[in-house]
């Protein structure tokens, strides 16, 4: 895998493929800087080479154009104190003076472009948009593996422009060998905890770790559709009728394989979709009608925890409740906390996934499992065994 570390960049210009796609408030400041903050140590390695950095991202969905919420230009100032050099802005990331910029860039110096979304051109990943891009730097560099799952213009079209000079940055490199770590050398008893929603969602995920794990957990959303495979009463509780048979293959194919799937056994229920509701525990086989699973029973959490602290590598993707409401969040919570307990023994703990993210970030416990992965849609692929466009690119 060729890294920054392969490069010496001194006075070269590092493209630098960032994903800066950060949540703003209504006065543009950034209320998580996680992803921002994840780039600065491959900012920090070219600048201290004594080379000059052009960063090129999306922010949102604009529709047609420029669009003041979506602007880049909100993060030049936070940007400016976190690497502590000047950063300079181009308000249009192909323009004139984004090129005249970009061509005058002095060693240690920054180049924030303007949002590539302004572009239709990025995301349908034309040729002579990616060949304009290529025109601002002299080694490509693709950190952004919240995007890597996109063939886009800057993320996977325009690395062709660097034959020999194009490589992963720290992020990256880091997102590949950690989600390997459970992949393809997890040291055993390996556990998968998934969770959220939909089994729809997750079922290429199930297959390919299937062969691999020694306990698969199931939690959130999804659960009730296991439990109505498998004869049991979920009231009103969220199920996807249409993925029932998926359901029972699943369950028959982990006694096939000897893993270990481990189903909720209790409940706790809501008379309503609402964090105020009327709210009970109950066996997760018997729910009342009208009545709908918010969160995993106090059994199910034991039964998880000890599971959990019997394992020596874990990946965890979707929460076990709707954690989003704090009378449904204990199950998610528990385990977030299991997890931790877990990294303190040793065991090497991944959290990936928009949800399991927010979670562990909610509960600050980010920095007390082992890494926590910034690509929700791009982990889920990879999980999933797919060739994403921005690794092939710059492996190829």
């Amino acid at each position: 895998m060729k890294t920054i570390d392969n490069f010496n960049f001194k006075n070269q210009r590092a493209l630098i493929r960032v994903d800066f796609n950060v949540p703003l408030n209504t006065t543009f400041e950034i209320t998580d800087a996680t992803r921002i903050n994840a780039a600065l140590p491959t900012l920090k390695k070219i600048l201290n080479d004594g080379g000059s950095a052009v960063l090129m991202s999306h922010l949102g969905r604009p529709k047609e154009g420029y669009e003041e919420k979506f602007s880049l230009k909100h993060l030049v100032k936070p940007l400016k104190e976190k690497l502590g050099v000047e950063v300079l802005f181009a308000d249009d990331c192909v323009g004139e003076k984004a090129f005249e910029l970009s061509a005058s860039l002095k060693p240690n110096q920054v180049l924030l472009l303007e949002n590539l979304r302004f572009y239709k051109e990025e995301t349908a990943g034309v040729d002579s948009f990616a060949a304009k891009l290529a025109k601002h730097g002299d080694i490509y560099i693709n950190d952004a593996f919240g995007t890597a799952h996109r063939a886009h213009a800057s993320t996977t079209i325009v690395a062709k422009y660097f034959p020999q000079t194009k490589c992963f940055g720290y992020v990256m490199a880091q997102e590949i060998e950690n989600i390997n770590k459970v992949l393809k050398n997890g040291k055993k008893p390996i556990t998968a905890i998934l969770g959220g929603a939909k089994v729809s969602g997750k079922i290429l995920i199930i297959e390919k770790l299937m062969p691999k794990v020694d306990n698969l957990i199931i939690g959130g959303g999804m659960a009730y559709t296991f439990i109505k495979a498998l004869g049991g009463s979920i009231g009103a509780s969220l199920v996807e009728e249409d993925r029932v048979e998926t359901a029972k293959e699943i369950i028959a194919r982990a006694k096939q394989t000897g893993v270990n799937l481990l189903i909720p056994i209790d409940t706790i229920v809501a008379s309503k979709f609402d964090n105020d509701a009327d709210k009970k525990a109950c066996d997760i086989y018997q729910i009342p009608e009208e009545w709908l699973g918010l969160d995993i029973g106090e059994k199910t959490i034991k039964n998880y925890q000890e599971v959990i602290a019997s394992s020596q590598t874990i990946l965890w993707n979707g929460p076990m409740g709707v954690f989003e409401f704090s009378n449904f969040e204990y199950g998610t919570k528990k385990i977030a906390e299991a997890l931790v307990e877990a990294t303190k023994n040793g065991v090497f703990t991944l959290v990936g996934g928009g949800d399991s993210v927010a979670a562990v970030n909610k509960y600050n416990m980010a920095n007390d499992v082992s890494y926590v992965s910034t690509g929700g849609g791009a982990m889920l692929e990879y999980l999933e065994g797919k060739e994403l466009p921005g690794i092939a690119a710059i492996n190829t």
